[in-house]
């Protein structure tokens, strides 16, 4: 009797022509070893052996789900007014667009979860390598951990909202608050912990969603809203206090910064994704241009729905969007079942964000950038997933939710992180990047297979995912210049004289992080971190 028997082996020990290849040799050459989540696939090589090759499970639409995810957030403010909404959210979009554009040309160099910190590593000169990737990484890590505290702390107060919707008498509490926010913590944990290959179908199906939603939402808003003509909507702008219109048209687009701040969580999941240099960027890319119509029309459409503005500027739920609706619908049932599906969608950011401020986190502590490395780096060998990470990131939001007990203030305070810190890591990347391209340090030859690239001291060279010539400096250009203005404006108060309680604190914040990280670096960093460590030999 003829038998066949399975082997487990590396998709480098045979000649299968697969996407696994592609995978393990693009990781390999970053000196970097496969311990992610990943799939068992069977290939015959012969009548008697089978072989078992581990293929990561996220494919494009799966991913493009996970990128489209984190950044929808239709909520708004109307700081700024109608005109100055549309126009922000125009600016932000387009300046988001140039931004991500030349970071998914280094996803497609060197697509590994640490990101930021790795590119600035390979990018910098030998001699502020270390260092600029170690500030790097710890302004990523803080980044990440201000979304996901943001995220969650959203989620409960639409919660709370709804509450408010249905039941005008019912007073929101900050100990509810707290609650709902550990109870999504929760679902978002659960997702992450026992998804395995379930996560990739959770994010097509919400990719579905994300796509019914907003018709759901859109065709109520055009049919049944009485709406306001044109010159209310592109024409009106509204000025708190500042001495000029357009110093106060760019305090209000930060706002929108925020919507657009968290689609590079595509690239942290790069060592789980299939033929990641390629995927991962036209993901990213797509994932913008989509969302950005979608954004900007359901935008449109609400601002066009206002019939009683002084409610909207203070709405009982909390959130002018709802009020917006409701004055729409002229049903709290239908409102309802509007708000719900955004509900639903941020409760799937939230999910889609842990993992990518787990998984950063996680490829920071493999590179020793963090206390507690040799706890955080550790991946289950039966899920494959970082849990300790996971854990780590969801006590860190759920400590951090503690502080809206004592004051909200103070808590929006300490997230306000998460635009400030991101921005900051893609600024110094970016700049490095236009060094390398106009000195002309990346080239496009491909090195032989096994040899170190796109790594510290390694030779850099293009991936498949490049804008050529002139254009790349150009849009690279701007995208340094969108990015220094957009981080200037995100530490400015909403008005002009702001009281203690409406200060904006997150320069203090970001100041905080700068300063502990230099700190922990000459105390502890130095000796542990030496940048992307090389985990497999040449």
């Amino acid at each position: 009797m003829s038998y066949r028997r399975s082997v487990d082996v590396s998709p480098l020990d045979y000649d299968l022509p697969s996407i696994a290849e592609k995978d393990y040799a693009s990781l390999r050459r970053l000196g970097k070893k496969p311990v992610l989540k990943v799939i068992d696939v069977q290939h015959s090589i012969d009548d008697d052996q089978l072989i078992m090759c581990r293929q990561r499970n996220f494919g494009f639409l799966s991913i493009l789900g996970f990128a489209c995810t984190i950044l929808v957030c239709w909520e708004s403010t109307l700081i700024g007014g109608s005109a100055g909404l549309i126009y922000g959210f125009i600016l932000v979009w387009i300046g988001s667009l140039a931004v991500f554009s030349p970071l998914s040309e280094l996803v497609s160099m060197a697509p590994t979860a640490g990101g930021q910190y790795h590119w600035v590593s390979m990018l910098a000169p030998p001699t502020s390598q270390k260092f600029f990737s170690y500030i790097t990484g710890w302004l990523t890590v803080c980044g990440w951990q201000g979304t996901l505290a943001s995220a969650a702390f959203l989620s409960a107060t639409l919660i709370q909202g709804l509450a408010v919707l249905n039941n005008m008498e019912y007073v929101s509490q900050p100990y509810q608050a707290t609650l709902l926010f550990w109870a999504v913590i929760s679902f978002a944990v659960f997702m992450n912990a026992i998804g395995g290959t379930l996560l990739p179908k959770f994010e097509g199906f919400i990719l579905i969603l994300h796509i019914l939603g907003f018709s759901a939402i859109l065709i109520p808003l055009i049919v049944l809203g009485d709406h306001q003509g044109p010159s209310e909507v592109f024409d009106l702008f509204l000025n708190t206090n500042w001495p000029t219109q357009g110093l106060s048209f760019m305090v209000g687009i930060t706002g929108s910064l925020f919507v657009f701040v968290g689609a590079n969580g595509a690239i942290h999941m790069s060592e789980e994704i299939q033929n990641a240099p390629v995927i991962v960027p036209r993901a990213i890319v797509f994932t913008y241009f989509f969302n950005g119509i979608l954004g900007l029309g359901i935008l449109i459409a609400t601002l066009f729905c206002i019939s009683d503005l002084d409610v909207v500027l203070e709405p009982p739920s909390g959130f002018a969007f709802i009020e917006i609706f409701r004055q729409t619908t002229y049903s709290t049932a239908g409102t309802t079942i509007m708000v719900s599906i955004i509900t639903i969608m941020q409760l799937a950011a939230t999910v889609s964000i842990l993992t990518a401020a787990s998984r950063q986190l996680w490829s920071f502590a493999r590179d020793r950038g963090v206390p507690r490395w040799r706890i955080l780096e550790k991946v289950d060998q039966r899920t494959t997933i970082p849990i300790w990470s996971v854990v780590a990131t969801t006590a860190i939001s759920c400590l951090l939710s503690l502080i809206n007990l004592g004051s909200s203030t103070a808590f929006d305070d300490i997230i306000s992180i998460a635009v400030a810190g991101l921005y900051s890591s893609y600024l110094i990347t970016l700049s490095l990047l236009l060094y390398r391209r106009c000195t002309g340090g990346i080239s496009f030859s491909s090195s032989p297979s096994g040899t170190l690239t796109n790594t510290a001291g390694a030779q850099l060279t293009w991936g498949p995912w490049h804008l050529p010539g002139l254009y790349g400096i150009i849009v690279n250009g701007f995208a340094c210049f969108y990015l220094t203005t957009a981080f200037f404006f995100t530490f400015w108060p909403d008005t002009k004289a702001p009281s203690a309680e409406d200060m904006n604190y997150s320069s203090l914040m970001f100041g905080g992080t700068i300063l502990f990280s230099v700190v922990y670096y000459l105390i502890r960093g130095r000796t542990d971190y030496s940048g992307p460590i090389v985990e497999v030999a040449r």
